[in-house]
């Protein structure tokens, strides 16, 4: 029997857009706010899955091949902390209607799946500092990205070397 795996679907960030915020994150907070996400991990969650079954897997993947929606422009222009959670973030003042759209869908099918979500409202954001246990100042409005999403990823978690990996297992189109 395969080993279950630790799974999310995500919105993965263009490559230059992800070094222009780790640049960013670099020259806005002090070395000590937290401890920085990769770049090759920065990503926007739609959906956490948890710990899932090949099986499982394969009727979630089925779901999401179902998916049939149009592509959006993703806006990053908001940036907060959650003191709670010790998270620093980047995020949307604005989100795009297709992009509330796709992660309640797929929300909605994990959770008729029987992979638990959380009762909180869909919060879109790219984590930038974890482990941040004190409050940082969070820079002044006037930064952005934004970027055309026209697909959407599985990724797998794992723990490997020592470091916190995410693999895309799986894309799928958003039509245009």
């Amino acid at each position: 029997m395969s080993e279950a795996k630790r799974l999310f679907f995500a919105i993965e960030l263009p490559e230059a857009t992800r070094e222009e915020i780790v640049r960013w994150r670099a020259e806005n907070f002090p070395q000590d706010a937290g401890r920085p996400v990769a770049a090759a991990n920065l990503h926007l969650t739609l959906a956490f899955l948890g710990e899932v079954s090949a099986q499982k897997q394969q009727a979630l993947e089925t779901l999401a091949g179902r998916i049939r929606q149009p592509g959006f422009t993703l806006r990053l222009d908001d940036a907060g902390q959650w003191l709670r959670s010790r998270v620093v973030w980047l995020g949307c003042r604005q989100s795009p209607r297709g992009l509330i759209q796709l992660a309640e869908m797929l929300r909605a099918q994990a959770s008729r799946s029987g992979c638990w979500q959380s009762p909180a409202p869909f919060h879109p954001h790219v984590t930038l500092l974890r482990d941040a246990g004190q409050a940082v100042a969070i820079p002044p409005p006037g930064f952005q990205w934004s970027f055309p999403v026209t697909e959407f990823v599985l990724y797998e978690s794992h723990f490997a070397g020592g470091r916190l990996r995410y693999t895309p297992v799986n894309r799928w189109t958003l039509s245009t």
